[in-house]
């Protein structure tokens, strides 16, 4: 039994020891370890393990008393013959003192590794008003009027204004043409159509019934006044129906007994709701607007029938009709469509912004790489990966010269080259220079760089170069030298210089040096955001 125990306490020995003698290190480390009430500091868990490696890091760790204001996601970088994986954390502190950070917990291949824990100085903010100068009021600063807005404001202001043009002519000048339109209509068809209409009205108000029977009295009378040649319109009651007696007796208007005596029993019911206030009985309406329609079509039929020449002038009537309701419904297409074209073009412009959408319709050429699916890719020694709008072509260029990968030219909206050198090998038994020569070689390196920029440049045709550098960190952590400015460039079809923007990025390494140059015009609102997300990028590829 003893001897058993004392395997089993040797076999987790022997894995314990395993885990952390076959490369699974955990480190951990922090930014700084004084700081002051209110500032960030970054905590990092560091684990150098191989691309087997299970590696789990807490969902919900513990750093209290500190705060924990954001958290990167775990990033994996192959080092050599094994990998790093790094996680981050933002934390914050509100109380001066002493702090422990507490230990962390990570898990790799199933087995926990505990970090160590951190102590953090945590000091006040000293704040004396009695000894704070006190500074005179700035005076007010000129802001550059923003005319991004003040155009989105015009535009849409005349969005607003089409789009109420347009309701109003739905509502009033449609109705005027409708009304026009049925003016011109046949007075039979004319009739139909307007007893069509009433069909849809259900009167329920006093007031509703007499403009409805107003109506519906109107139209028979307007008919037989312009089809059977009676003053309808100006007589009473009575008086038509007996105008409508003397033509039936003279045989000029056939009409049956029964069609006369339905538009008596109309007219009187109208009268009565006009004059006497009376309301009508539920369904009186729609039967009498029936009755009406009856003694319209019988009175068309009881009319002689037309001569040659009236059925000509009614079929040429007819034809120009036809080709008017096409010419205002190609107009109706039209105007929707021009509506439709508005409002979304409206729409388009608050959601993407003005710039985008007339740049879009316009096809700006640098908006067109922007938007387009880019292109990743490995270049040069030491290898590079990259994401470029169009994929960089080789240039040839001469025997054991430096290594060129280019996208478009100097004219073309964007210029991209990147450039790989090879450093010269050292000589056997050569000294490593002292600190100050290595300074003095690397400015005297950097001002020949800036002097075979500005050669380049003034070869090509440029003018007026501007220079500018910054040393620079990548998204991916690679330091580098940001030379960039401005030059005047005499591109093909301008009849004058045109002023660009040019950035070249250095990039030093052990085995040589790699130069990644852009250039686009000045007023490109697109070659700040091309140029951005080619760095962004931009990645050092490391061999084994």
């Amino acid at each position: 039994m003893t001897r058993k125990i004392l395997l089993l306490w040797v076999g987790l020995f022997s894995t314990f020891s395993g885990l952390s003698q076959t490369g699974y290190d955990l480190e951990v480390a922090v930014d700084t370890t004084k700081m002051r009430i209110g500032e960030k500091i970054e905590y990092i868990l560091q684990v150098k393990a191989d691309s087997t490696a299970q590696i789990t890091f807490s969902e919900q760790p513990f750093f209290a008393p500190f705060e924990v204001l954001e958290e990167s996601p775990i990033d994996t970088l192959r080092a050599q013959s094994h990998y790093l994986f790094t996680k981050k954390y933002a934390l914050i502190q509100f109380d001066s003192g002493a702090y422990w950070l507490p230990p962390q917990k990570v898990m790799i291949n199933g087995f926990s590794k505990i970090s160590d824990s951190l102590l953090i100085q945590v000091a006040n903010v000293p704040v004396d008003t009695l000894k704070q100068k006190l500074f005179d009021i700035k005076p007010i600063a000129v802001v550059a009027q923003n005319f991004d807005a003040l155009t989105q404001s015009i535009i849409y202001g005349v969005l607003a204004v089409l789009l109420l043009v347009g309701l109003i002519y739905v509502f009033f000048f449609a109705k005027k043409r409708r009304e026009e339109r049925m003016k011109k209509l046949p007075p039979f068809e004319r009739a139909i159509e307007e007893l069509k209409a009433l069909e849809a009205v259900t009167p329920s108000l006093q007031e509703e019934y007499k403009q409805f029977y107003s109506r519906l009295t109107d139209v028979v009378r307007r008919y037989l006044e312009e089809e059977a040649k009676i003053t309808a319109l100006e007589s009473t009651t009575d008086e038509l129906l007996l105008k409508l007696k003397a033509l039936k007796e003279s045989g000029q208007l056939e009409l049956e007994r029964e069609t006369i005596k339905n538009l008596k029993t109309v007219l009187q019911t109208a009268d009565l709701v006009k004059f006497a206030r009376s309301t009508p009985e539920f369904g009186t309406t729609a039967k009498d607007r029936e009755l009406v329609e009856g003694v319209v079509i019988e009175t068309k039929e009881a009319l002689p029938e037309p001569t040659p020449e009236e059925i000509r002038e009614r079929e040429e009537y007819r034809l120009l009709l036809a080709k008017n309701r096409r010419k205002k419904q190609l107009q109706w297409g039209f105007s929707s469509l021009g509506i439709l074209i508005i409002l979304s073009l409206g729409i388009a412009i608050r959601i993407y912004g003005f710039y985008p959408v007339r740049d879009t319709l316009m096809g700006y050429p640098t908006i067109k790489l922007k938007n387009k699916e880019w292109i990743t890719s490995q270049y040069g020694t030491p290898p590079v990966k990259i994401s470029t709008p169009e994929v960089l072509r080789r240039v040839k260029t001469e025997k054991g010269g430096a290594l060129r990968f280019s996208s478009g030219d100097y004219d073309a909206s964007l210029f991209i080259d990147l450039v790989f050198t090879q450093k010269p090998p050292k000589k056997e038994g050569e000294n490593a220079p002292s600190k100050e020569d290595q300074e003095a070689q690397q400015k005297e390196k950097i001002q020949e760089l800036i002097n075979n920029i500005i050669s380049d440049f003034q070869s090509r045709g440029a003018v007026n170069i501007l220079i500018k550098e910054e040393a620079i960190t990548t998204l991916s952590g690679i330091p580098a030298l940001k030379i960039f400015g401005t030059l005047d460039y005499p591109k093909k079809g301008k009849n004058n210089r045109v002023r660009c923007n040019y950035i070249t990025h250095v990039f030093d390494f052990e085995q040589g040096g790699i130069n990644l140059t852009l250039l686009y015009e000045k007023e490109d609102r697109y070659g700040e955001l091309i140029e951005k997300r080619v760095m962004d990028s931009f990645e050092l590829i490391k061999e084994l």
